[in-house]
This record gives structure tokens, C-alpha cells and sequence, in this order.
């Protein structure tokens, strides 16, 4: 990642403070309200610097177009996929600090493979750091150091000393609308917004960028009629430092 080591070191700075990382009990659940909205408050310059993803499996999880379970950002931002939404939380300077040290100690900063190569539909998961890919076949059966990390990059159970405020669900201010074929037997609405048909092909889909409060809820039970068409619609939010389709592929 470009400048990573400066943007962390200038997310510390830009703080008054430094959590000490101390304690040993995270929260179970996140709370219903977050500190700051990133609607407002998204920093300019904000990186990702770190991010992982499950895939594999007899499901195929993980694929284009999917939220990644976690991604990390300079700022001490996080951004976690969980049931309902995904969740944002944010970390002190000092212990992001922390986090991406033992992250390069673990070895998640080198592009590597641990774990049985060869497995038919493994999970894996896939970790990207300072531009490097690290992949962990059947991550439950690793006891190396990169498996015992993965552990730390739960933040549900991140330490309430590590954190800058309480977590709350992410706010995004755009929504990627992907839309395919429809499904047999779903009921029919017409899309309220740009023509469905008009976007560009990502993900195995064709993608259109909308405001994410104008954007409708979608479900496999409900099929889109746009531009003399019919579409299922799947909604990928945009996360920080993303603003296309093309970042959603």
C-alpha cells in the first residue's frame, strides 16, 4: 500500500491521545450507535492498509462483488461484513499502531501461501498488506503465527481501551447496484433509479453507482423492471477509499 507507514504515523499524530491497549474483556456485540458518521468526517487521504476475505468452500464464498470480511484504513477505521450490515470501528493511533506491527511480525507484510495446497473447495482466507498477499488454506488447522494473528483481526473482540468510541453500523455514502438475470417466481417493482442496463459489467453483473439513501432495499424475493427489463438487484456498499463499480470487482 502507498505510504503506509506514514499515514499510520500520521494518524497517531493527528491524535491527542494514544490508547495503552490494556485490557483483556472486548465487547460481545456492537453497539447500536457509532462515535462519528462517515458521512461527514471521512478524511482525506484515508488508506486501506490491510484486508481480508474468506473464500472457498463448496459455496464459492468470497467471489467478486462481495463485501470482504474486513478492511482496515489509516485513520484506525475498520469496517466489518456481520449479520444486519456491516459494522465500523475505530481504533486509537497507538493501537493501530500495534495491530499492523504484530501483523508484519506474523509475517502478513511477504506474499506466501500457509497451509495444504490442492484441497478441493478449502476455505481460504486471504489477507492483503503493504501490497503483499498472504493466502491460509483451512485456517482452523493452523497453528502457525499467521493463523494465531487472524484471531486479533476479530474487532468485536478488540479490547474497549483499544477503541476511539463505540461501534456502530457503517454509513455509506454510495451503494454499487448490481444487477443480473431475475429469478423465477420473485414479485416485480419498477427500479426508481438510473436505468439498471446502463451500467458497466463487473463482478458478473452490470453495475450502477447510487446515493445510498436513495437506493431501494433489495432481496431475492423481489425483481426490478427498468428500461423495458427485468433484473434481480444485489447492494454492495462502497467502502472507504472506494468510490466506483470498478472498485467492487
Amino acid at each position: 500500500m502507498p505510504a503506509l507507514a506514514c499515514a499510520v504515523l500520521a494518524a497517531c499524530a493527528g491524535s491527542a491521545a494514544c490508547g495503552d491497549g490494556s485490557g483483556t474483556a472486548g465487547p460481545s456485540a456492537p453497539a447500536s450507535t457509532t462515535a462519528s458518521s462517515p458521512v461527514t468526517d471521512t478524511p482525506a487521504g484515508e488508506e486501506l492498509v490491510l484486508r481480508w476475505r474468506r473464500t472457498g468452500g463448496i459455496a464459492g464464498l468470497g467471489g467478486p462483488g462481495n463485501l470482504p470480511d474486513f478492511s482496515l484504513y489509516s485513520t484506525g477505521r475498520a469496517v466489518a461484513s456481520a449479520q444486519g450490515g456491516p459494522t465500523e470501528y475505530r481504533l486509537r493511533p497507538e493501537a493501530l499502531r500495534r495491530l499492523l506491527d504484530e501483523a508484519r511480525a506474523a509475517g502478513l507484510a511477504r506474499s506466501h501461501t500457509v497451509g495444504p495446497g490442492g484441497v478441493a473447495d478449502a476455505i481460504t482466507i486471504v489477507v492483503a498488506m503493504d501490497g503483499a498477499t498472504t493466502r491460509i488454506v483451512q485456517p482452523e488447522a493452523q497453528a502457525g503465527p499467521e493463523g494465531r494473528f487472524l484471531k486479533r483481526l476479530d474487532p468485536a473482540a478488540w479490547p474497549a481501551s483499544d477503541l476511539a468510541g463505540k461501534p456502530g453500523p457503517y454509513k455509506p455514502r454510495k451503494t454499487a447496484v448490481l444487477a443480473g438475470p431475475p429469478t423465477g417466481g420473485a414479485t416485480v417493482k419498477t427500479w426508481p433509479l438510473e436505468p439498471l442496463g446502463k451500467g458497466v459489467q463487473v463482478a458478473g453483473a452490470v453495475c450502477t453507482v447510487a446515493p445510498a439513501g436513495k437506493v431501494p432495499a433489495a432481496s431475492p424475493d423481489t425483481a426490478w423492471r427498468s428500461g423495458g427489463q427485468t433484473y434481480s438487484v444485489r447492494l454492495r456498499p462502497l467502502l472507504p477509499a472506494e468510490s466506483s463499480c470498478q472498485d467492487v470487482a
